[in-house]
């Protein structure tokens, strides 16, 4: 078993009895977040239209809708959270029909206190797992890579201290961080450093992308959604808030949600509540807010795609994470790192990188930052060697070549010296260090994305 007490969750009593319900409620106020209570089913449903409930305890006989009447209801309504029957009279036809109608446990009257406990927190730990499947489900179909927990930032250069000292203190604190900087430079990262080192590294770390998606769906992704609520919407659902519960959202790319998610997001960071899409219920949240942006949010704001009062919100503390070019010094360590880190995942054997490579390297302005860096290194330990050249789109630097035996420099010929080939190896290195990502891509080559996805559909043809 996992936890005994869940101070984010929320629990609804429903029986006529005053007795039981102020026993109950003695017995699960110390351990929930919220604990209501009802004398009918009538009453709980009202309670049910206005908050969101983990748990309800629901006795069977009541006076009007009987609790098993009032169970299929709330099924087909889309409540999926733990029921708890509980009754004085029941025989085995009874409880086969608790089971069908969605009941998650069945306790006779009268029973001990450990006995609704021990159901309480099974049912508790049914609600977890679930909450972390969901969570590995939707990592894997979106292929989202994890970050492993406590992977360090890389580097001793001035700038990578910098970094590690900012993101060290607010991860002390429980305010919103903004994070900024180009696409490739570590910002999933930095995230995951502030969420491990907070007091909120026991809670779930939950990545949301911001792009790719309809208002309607992102809004449904956040908050989640009552049946009906969009075309499409059949059964409930709920949102990354939910599943974020004592720990921490990661908003990425919070630049590209439409004004009215935004709208929306800004009112749930204001009222620390979360209303899911047509529907009236409010459940309090505790969830820290972590958002990444490759755009500057003040020149959106300044063009009217970003809401002002959001990004007040947002940026709390401000870090901008500085692009590779800007701190080459950490090449040498970034490079062993991935080596180190891959190698072994690939079966390759791992690869040394000489002064000379380190220097060719060090040249290069690496426009996809970290993230082309890791890709560099991964082709590199599946070729079996280093092939610098392929990084450059004009003709090599003059790179540091061994004295001649007279004191002069010799002269190393490039691996291949055919613009057309370097041009090539460029713009797919490029291309690689974005995930693909063409308009991107095209943004770094300085290029269009028509001419660029010309120039692939040529090499495609070419085969």
């Amino acid at each position: 078993m996992h936890d005994t007490h869940w101070p984010h969750g929320a629990a609804l009593i429903v029986d006529d009895e005053p007795g039981m319900r102020n026993f109950l409620e003695k017995a699960l106020a110390p351990r929930f977040g919220q604990v209501h209570a009802a004398g009918s089913a009538e009453d709980g449903q009202t309670l049910v239209g206005a908050h969101r409930y983990d748990l309800v305890i629901l006795d069977i006989t009541l006076p009007g809708k009987s609790g098993l009447v009032w169970l299929r209801e709330l099924r087909e309504q889309g409540y999926g959270g733990e029921v708890v029957l509980i009754t004085a009279f029941a025989d085995l036809d009874v409880a086969i029909e608790a089971l069908r109608a969605g009941a998650s446990d069945f306790i006779l009257k009268p029973f001990r206190l450990a006995q609704i406990l021990n159901a309480v927190q099974q049912g508790m730990e049914r609600s977890r797992l679930t909450r972390e499947n969901y969570l590995l489900r939707r990592s894997l179909q979106s292929l989202q890579p994890q970050p492993p927990a406590e992977l360090p930032l890389v580097g001793h250069s001035l700038a990578m201290r910098r970094l590690g000292d900012a993101l060290g203190r607010v991860a002390q604190v429980n305010s919103p961080v903004l994070l900024l900087g180009e696409s490739g430079t570590g910002k999933e990262l930095a995230a995951q450093m502030v969420h491990d080192r907070s007091a909120r590294a026991a809670g779930p770390l939950v990545h949301m992308h911001c792009s790719g998606l309809s208002p309607e769906l992102l809004e449904s992704e956040l908050f989640g959604h009552a049946p009906g609520a969009f075309p499409g919407a059949a059964q409930a659902r709920d949102g990354l808030f939910h599943y974020a519960q004592g720990g921490t959202l990661f908003l990425d790319e919070v630049a590209e949600l439409p004004l009215s998610v935004q709208a929306s997001l800004l009112r749930v960071l204001e009222e620390r509540q979360v209303r899911p899409m047509g529907s009236q219920q409010k459940s309090p949240v505790d969830v820290r807010i972590v958002a990444a942006s490759t755009r500057d949010l003040s020149q959106e704001v300044a063009a009217g795609r970003f809401r002002k009062d959001l990004y007040y919100r947002l940026q709390v503390v401000e870090i901008t994470l500085p692009p590779l070019r800007e701190h080459k010094h950490d090449l040498g360590l970034l490079f062993a790192h991935f080596v180190q880190l891959l190698a072994p995942q690939l079966g390759a054997a791992p690869l040394a990188l000489s002064e000379e490579d380190l220097a060719y390297l060090r040249q290069y302005d690496w426009p996809g930052n970290v993230r082309e860096l890791r890709n560099f290194v991964e082709r590199s330990l599946i070729l079996g060697k280093l092939n610098v050249t392929a990084l450059y789109q004009a003709p090599e630097p003059v790179e540091p070549a061994p004295p001649t035996r007279g004191g002069g420099a010799a002269a190393r010929p490039p691996a291949t010296t055919d613009l057309h080939t370097l041009e090539k190896q460029h713009i797919l290195s490029v291309l690689a260090s974005v995930d693909g990502d063409k308009g991107r891509a095209a943004e770094l080559l300085g290029i269009s994305r028509r001419t660029l996805e010309r120039r692939v559909a040529e090499w495609a043809s070419a085969g």
